[in-house]
């Protein structure tokens, strides 16, 4: 388990994390929201260990992760954004590399290559940005670890990539796992994110489970424009709106609607979820 507790970062006089207090339970794949410049990398730098918190604390069971301690650093796997073209074979670069977790598997690195369509016999500085992407994807996933930290995981991926990088992460991370996995292409992971956290400038917006949000955000599919809606969208026929549900109605969720709600109703959204 994580807990976030108080937490405040800054690079120098620029405040970029503000109070921020939450829990990453274990068995969950976290959708990690937020605009562009909202602290989303950041955070998951500092959640691997690779930044100091200016202020609060992250202690992942038990331990601070800029402690570096190898019993927690053998746990944990953090994939940036940009993935660096290494001049040797994606088989090779795993195998060394994975000796640093013990508990990574190179026959599933290689499976999950296959499963990918990506050679793993062939040298990365020849690969092109997608199949990169996919080896370190593949690599991260072979390595057992339990805490995941994944920024942007499908840019760069094509289609059929993208719903192969939905079958993996459900098919080969531990039961027990933690995963967040930042993202602004929230169609390409809402069928497998749950619970979703948005940041918003220094806070966070809301840490819900999609059942939570069910129970009080309705996400209507109709003709008419309601007049309670906290957020509408024109569509082929009518509109998709995102309004209060004190009925408890069920509806799915859909994740950008709800990532436009909450941005509208800052306020009311994280006063609705607040625990």
């Amino acid at each position: 388990m994580i807990e976030i507790k108080d937490l405040v970062f800054s690079y120098g006089k620029t405040p970029v994390l503000k109070n921020i207090s939450t829990v990453l339970e274990e068995g969950r794949i976290y959708g990690l929201l937020g605009e562009n410049g909202v602290g989303k990398t950041t955070l998951l730098t500092l959640l691997s260990g690779l930044k100091k918190v200016s202020g609060g604390s992250i202690l992942t069971d038990g331990q601070d992760p800029f402690d570096r301690a190898p019993s927690l650093l053998e746990k944990q796997y953090y994939l940036p954004d940009e993935v660096a073209p290494a001049a040797m074979k994606a088989e090779d670069y795993a195998s060394e590399r994975g000796r640093f977790w013990p508990l990574y598997d190179h026959d599933k690195f290689i499976v999950i290559m296959r499963e990918f369509e990506t050679d793993p016999g062939k040298r990365m500085n020849q690969m092109s940005a997608g199949q990169l992407k996919k080896t370190h994807i593949s690599l991260a996933l072979a390595t057992g670890a339990k805490y995941l930290f994944m920024d942007e995981p499908t840019n760069g991926l094509d289609i059929p990539s993208k719903a192969q990088f939905r079958a993996a992460i459900v098919k080969y991370t531990p039961e027990d796992s933690t995963i967040v996995i930042s993202t602004h292409q929230v169609r390409d992971l809402e069928n497998i994110i749950d619970p979703v956290i948005i940041l918003d400038k220094r806070d966070v917006l809301l840490n819900a489970t999609l059942e939570e949000i069910s129970s009080k955000l309705y996400f209507d599919y109709g003709t008419a424009l309601r007049e309670d809606a906290l957020y509408s969208e024109r569509l082929p026929g009518g509109f998709l709106q995102v309004c209060p549900n004190p009925d408890g109605e069920d509806s799915k969720v859909n994740m950008e609607a709800l990532f436009n709600a909450a941005h509208s109703h800052k306020d009311l959204i994280k006063n609705m979820f607040k625990k």
